[in-house]
């Protein structure tokens, strides 16, 4: 269940996601369900992947956004490799959930790649 829990900045989020997501041995693309004051409603791990890929359906996102009533999201994932830097793929992927999500007006404020000691923020580095 949701902890009510603020995200008012960027580290507080990145800190969650990193305790939750950045030493799993694989790849795990995970969801934080906003409410409209921008508190956590869930943070759901939708997929799960091997070493270095993870298929994601958006419209699984979707579907739980809407059950959720989520105004907006943060999406998520891990690299077990160690890097957080995004790759092309990311970048697409990040553009397709938002267009999926802008048809039932859910915003996503962000996509957080973590690994161990690490986070970045890929709305931090413009490529939302």
């Amino acid at each position: 269940g949701g902890s009510g829990e603020v995200f008012g900045s960027r580290d507080a989020v990145k800190n969650h996601l990193q305790l939750h997501l950045a030493r799993k041995p694989r790849e795990e693309f995970a969801v934080m369900f906003l409410d409209a004051q921008n508190r956590l409603i869930d943070l759901r791990v939708m997929f799960q992947g091997t070493l270095t890929q993870t298929a994601v359906y958006p419209r699984e996102i979707v579907g739980e956004a809407l059950r959720l009533g989520a105004a907006a999201v943060i999406l998520a994932h891990n690299h077990p490799s160690g890097t957080v830097q995004p790759s092309r793929a990311d970048e697409a992927l990040t553009q397709t959930i938002k267009a999926a999500l802008a048809l039932i007006d859910v915003r996503v404020l962000d996509h957080v790649i973590v690994a161990p000691g690490q986070a970045l923020s890929m709305a931090e580095r413009g490529l939302l």
